[in-house]
């Protein structure tokens, strides 16, 4: 398997976590020494940092944000049965509110056969693929983020501030063991706060790999949630 094929093993499991070579080796069945020529090649792409025997993504912000391409790759059955699960609190009509995650855009394909909804978002992919589908769709606008093709700042605060929605669907990095739910980014986490505000009922989409973390911003805490997804009980 060639370099370009492992990249996408190795950004799976860095999404998550930190590895050492040895496990990273193990992880991928291939040997040290692959391994350390395969980190040599990723870091000149910039994607990658050693420190002190530990091989990370490269983090550019204080608020880190993982590339949407990343994400992506991260657990895509788990998103897919836990979109699966979220049909359950759509009905014909509803005005239906996104965030950029990743896990909320594999709604899509399913949203597509309800009559009359309205998609209001904040990610510049999911409103394409939306109105791909022909879904009715408004798009806040606003600074786009690099990483995750998501609009975030003033402008589309602002903008999803005028929209009321029946329900709120979005995801976040992580839920600790006390219920709080937070994220890397605070810029999309004051977007979401927007729509958890602004909708009738508000759901955590979250696969169990998120639960038992805590990260940089706190979103909010499940309490003031009506449910929380996940492809566990």
């Amino acid at each position: 398997m060639s370099i370009y094929n492992r990249e996408e093993q190795y950004l799976r499991l860095l999404a998550d976590r930190e590895y050492t070579v040895k496990e990273l080796s193990e992880k991928l069945f291939i040997s040290e020494p692959t391994v350390r020529r395969d980190i040599a090649s990723m870091k000149e792409k910039d994607l990658l940092i050693c420190n002190r025997g530990l091989v990370k993504l490269k983090s550019r912000y204080a608020d880190q944000r993982i590339p949407l391409f990343i994400r992506d790759l991260e657990y895509r059955e788990e998103k897919k049965e836990i979109a699966l699960k979220a049909l359950q609190y759509v009905k014909d009509g509803y005005v239906i509110m996104l965030d950029a995650s990743t896990t909320a855009y594999h709604l899509l394909p399913h949203l597509a056969s309800f009559r009359d909804i309205l998609i209001v978002t904040n990610g510049a992919k999911t409103a394409l693929e939306a109105a791909s589908m022909g879904i009715r769709t408004i798009c806040t606008g606003g600074e786009m983020t690099l990483e995750s093709f998501s609009y975030v700042g003033t402008d589309a605060e602002r903008m999803i501030q005028r929209y009321n929605a029946d329900v709120a669907f979005f995801s976040c990095r992580g839920i600790s063991d006390d219920g709080i739910i937070s994220d890397n980014s605070i810029l999309e986490n004051s977007i979401r706060r927007i729509m958890i505000q602004n909708s009738g009922k508000k759901y955590l989409l979250c696969d169990r790999n998120k639960f038992g973390h805590k990260y940089l911003n706190t979103l909010c805490h499940k309490k003031v949630l009506d449910d929380v997804i996940s492809n566990t009980n």
